[in-house]
């Protein structure tokens, strides 16, 4: 199976990378606005090729007839679309939507998988949202998601693309730099004071819940996804929240605490962002994920696995004489 990865660089796109590589049947091309490392530690890198490319210019260079699923991972982060209006219009919708018309005159058919956002939701909120919950984005970035959800539906509904827009919920813990995500701090309030560095949360309500999924549930349900007939949903109706659970401020603390020890609480400190705040302040916090279990995929329990995940292989990292950067 020809598989291309938009976004390559970024850590989902390095993560599911390992994953299709880790068996022989598979041959994957990444590619990024720089060009994207093959991930350490896969089983057969030989499968994989790596290519620079800026989308919004250059699309057609990395789109061949053979392809067999095209995953677009490739994207301007919420704080980072709000911030620069024409930047997020240019790589979240512009690119997206040349990439899919050079697909649907290259390789018409083509399994397209799309990193949405449960951005994609805003105030009004209802207590626990579903796929028939209309979409009212409070963000550029949301906007910018929704868009290239319909898109992708009526893309496949004409027949010309496979399509699945996946609503993620946020990813943690992630290792690697910060990211211009509103909800970065998500994974650098372990992340930082796991490493010994002071992370800042741009938020003082430790009631303040959010949506979430540890990065080895992510990539399972992106292989269900992947594996999902084209029949497995209407063919204009594409969109999936994926799973995910409410987790607190407050539980994010009691976890870093129970696995790295009390000492790593000093390393976190609580300062009000307002501008951050509105975003945050308008994501849906509850969603029914009775869709995606039906279809094969699995929802995590409990955020405390996911720090220790992130644990163990930072202690790997060290044991092996590598760290894990932030």
């Amino acid at each position: 199976m020809n598989i291309l990865i938009t976004g390559a660089g970024g850590f989902i796109g390095q993560i599911f990378a390992k994953e299709l590589l880790s068996s022989p049947e598979y041959t994957v091309t990444l590619t990024d606005i720089f060009e994207p490392p093959i991930p350490s530690g896969s089983k057969y890198p030989e499968n994989a090729r790596t290519v620079a490319a800026d989308l919004s210019t250059s699309s057609s260079a990395i789109i061949s007839k053979d392809l067999d699923a095209v995953i677009l991972f490739h994207g301007i982060m919420s704080s980072g679309a709000e911030a620069d209006f024409e930047l997020g219009y240019k790589i979240n919708v512009n690119a997206t939507q040349t990439i899919l018309e050079i697909l649907r005159q290259t390789v018409p058919g083509v399994k397209v998988i799309y990193a949405s956002s449960e951005a994609v939701y805003g105030n009004p909120l209802p207590k626990r949202i579903t796929e028939r919950h209309l979409p009212t984005p409070e963000s550029s970035y949301g906007s910018q998601k929704l868009i290239c959800e319909l898109l992708i539906n009526d893309y496949t509904r004409r027949g010309y693309i496979d399509g699945l827009s996946l609503r993620f919920p946020t990813i943690s813990v992630r290792p690697g730099k910060p990211t211009q995500a509103a909800s970065s701090f998500i994974s650098g309030i372990i992340r930082e004071p796991l490493n010994g560095v002071e992370c800042v949360i741009p938020l003082t309500d430790r009631n303040w819940s959010h949506w979430m999924c540890s990065p080895k549930t992510l990539v399972y349900n992106l292989m269900v996804a992947l594996s999902l007939s084209g029949d497995a949903l209407p063919s204009h109706l594409r969109s999936i929240n994926m799973p995910g659970f409410r987790v607190t401020v407050q539980d994010m603390l009691d976890a870093l605490e129970e696995v790295g020890g009390k000492d790593k609480l000093e390393l976190v400190r609580e300062e009000d962002d307002e501008a951050v705040k509105k975003i945050l302040y308008s994501w849906a916090d509850d969603f029914d994920n009775s869709l995606a279990i039906k279809l094969g995929m699995k929802q995590d329990m409990s955020f405390v696995n996911s720090v220790r995940d992130y644990a163990e292989e930072l202690e790997a990292q060290k044991l092996s004489g590598n760290t894990i950067k932030i």
